[in-house]
């Protein structure tokens, strides 16, 4: 898979992604021809573009004889979030106030205020080996899919 950050620095890329956002927005996909019209850039380059986009899998393809649309696949956008998210928040001093209220909105006091455990250590590290097991599943499925999707 291309560096990311590499397929993202070029900004006629940028300037498809962006296009690509607007139909993603509204659960639609757009031809080469559409993108070629608004973008004012030749197919050729338009399509050299999308050829990067597709082997960084930022887009998926379904052809219609002659024709091809486009989406976007924002998915391995994450990785540039995950990275870039630590930077934008240095020196951002926020707090963070938690209530807990009841079913029926009634404020409920903290239960870290008391002196027992809201979880024993037993369940809370069962719990956190379910979770990882989890996010470990959700990205191999969604990993799965991708290349499904490149197959198809």
């Amino acid at each position: 898979m291309p560096d990311i950050f590499g397929v993202v620095a070029d900004a006629t890329r940028r300037d498809i992604l962006q296009v690509l956002l607007e139909k993603h927005a509204q659960n639609a996909e757009i031809s080469v021809s559409e993108i070629v019209a608004q973008l004012e850039i030749s197919q050729p380059t338009v399509s050299k573009h999308l050829k990067v986009l597709r082997e960084a899998e930022l887009v998926t393809v379904r052809e219609d004889g002659q024709h091809r649309f486009y989406s976007l696949d924002p998915e391995p956008l994450e990785m540039v979030e995950d990275f870039v998210i630590p930077f934008l928040s240095v020196g951002f001093d926020t707090e963070v106030t938690f209530e807990y209220r009841s079913e029926t909105g009634e404020l409920l006091p903290d239960p870290e205020s008391h002196d027992g455990e809201v979880l024993s250590e037993e369940v809370a590290s069962a719990a956190e080996r379910i979770g990882r097991a989890a996010a470990s599943a959700e990205h191999r499925v969604k990993e799965l899919v991708a290349r499904f999707r490149l197959r198809s």
